[in-house]
Formats: structure tokens, C-alpha cells, sequence
């Protein structure tokens, strides 16, 4: 009975530790896609591990990013080039074990241009390690934030 009862509430708190895993990433998301919204790089750059890989699929910065030299150069290019835009995230979606976290989102930046993006961010230690900006052109989002 006891050895019953300890095995539950291991399981039960570790479905607890999983799902404050899987609300942490989905936070995290929304706080990047925000500081990209407001072109503040040094935010957008705490969000990266060391040896983080940026991989842009479209637009005029197309192409694979590897490290914080080369990814803040990125960044600084495309908040430069936009200004501060307006933000759209439509329905997050996230996959998370003890390992990781993978989310995924339809989001929009407006301002100098509309910018619809496709996004899948991998999330290890609660810091970015991989990120896919997907330029989608047909992309539409209703609004969720």
C-alpha cells in the first residue's frame, strides 16, 4: 500500500513538473517574439544558449546562423530595417519532455512591411538552441495575445 501510494505521487508530481515545463516555454516564446516585436536585440539575445542556431527561410536575411556574434548581427540588421512593429501570435503550440521543449507558432510583425512567420523554437534549460523563422507569405493569424 505505502509502495502504491509513494508511486502516485512521484507520478503526480511529475506530471506537475512537465506541465510548468510546457507553460515556461510557451512564456518564453511570447517574451522573445515580443522583444523582436520592439527591436530590443540585448533581450531578444538572453533568450539564447551558447552555440544557439538561428535558420531563417526566406526574405532578404535568408539564411543558417550559428552563435551570439553572428545571430545578434541578424537581429540588429532586421530591427533596424523594421523599427518597432506590431505583433500578432496565433495559437502557440508546444511538445515538451524532462529534455526539452519544442513550440511552435503562427506569428505576424507589422510595421514597415508585414512579416508572416512560421515559427519552431527549441527550447533546452529554459534558453533557445534552435530557432527556424519561416518566411510564409500566405500565413494569416488570429490574434491570441
Amino acid at each position: 500500500m505505502l509502495k502504491r501510494l509513494f508511486l502516485a505521487s512521484a507520478v503526480s508530481g511529475l506530471s506537475l513538473l512537465a506541465g510548468a515545463v510546457h507553460a515556461a516555454a510557451a512564456d518564453d516564446a511570447r517574451g522573445h517574439f515580443q522583444a523582436i516585436a520592439a527591436g530590443d536585440v540585448d533581450a531578444v539575445m538572453r533568450a539564447y544558449a551558447e552555440g544557439a542556431q538561428l535558420h531563417w527561410v526566406g526574405g532578404p536575411l535568408d539564411g543558417s546562423y550559428s552563435g551570439g556574434e553572428a545571430i545578434r548581427g541578424v537581429w540588429a540588421k532586421f530591427a533596424g530595417s523594421q523599427g518597432p512593429l506590431k505583433l500578432q501570435v496565433g495559437a502557440i503550440e508546444e511538445s515538451a519532455n524532462p529534455k526539452g521543449s519544442t513550440v511552435s507558432a503562427n506569428v505576424v510583425f507589422e510595421g514597415k512591411a508585414r512579416v508572416p512567420v512560421r515559427y519552431v523554437l527549441t527550447f533546452r534549460d529554459g534558453r533557445i538552441v534552435n530557432e527556424i523563422w519561416q518566411i510564409d507569405p500566405k500565413l494569416s493569424v488570429a490574434q491570441t495575445n
